[in-house]
């Protein structure tokens, strides 16, 4: 043990010794578990900081936004305006979708694949 981890360990020892961790509000109870699964697990602690401070992921920032342009939209009434916030819905979602995007998977190729020869075969 480092000498860093050691007066890490004495503090720590110090403070119990002194109550400090008594009036937690999960003391004696199991941690509550976040529900991560649907993070690639690459993200998860990036997400784990984000969230602690308060921020959140990009892709929800931008579900956020799309999301109130949207109620925006429907309250303007010059088109001039309502073609500018459609493009800027527009150019959020394809943000969006560029941001979520998945490596490639073969089953998803497998699907378009049969789509396409379906349609092909009604020609």
């Amino acid at each position: 043990m480092d000498w860093l981890e050691r007066l890490t360990e004495e503090r720590i020892r110090e403070a119990m010794e002194q109550g400090e961790f008594d009036d937690l509000p999960l003391a004696g109870k199991p941690l509550p578990l976040e529900s991560n699964a649907s993070v690639p697990e690459d993200l998860r602690l990036a997400y784990k900081i984000l969230k602690d401070a308060g921020v959140l992921p990009p892709e929800i920032e931008l579900r956020k936004e799309i999301l109130s342009l949207k109620e925006l939209l429907s309250t303007v009434e010059d088109d001039c305006e309502r073609l500018k916030l459609g493009k800027r819905i527009n150019n959020l979602v394809l943000k969006l979708n560029l941001l979520t995007k998945r490596s490639f998977d073969r089953s998803d190729f497998d699907v378009y694949v049969r789509k396409l020869n379906e349609k092909l075969s009604r020609r």
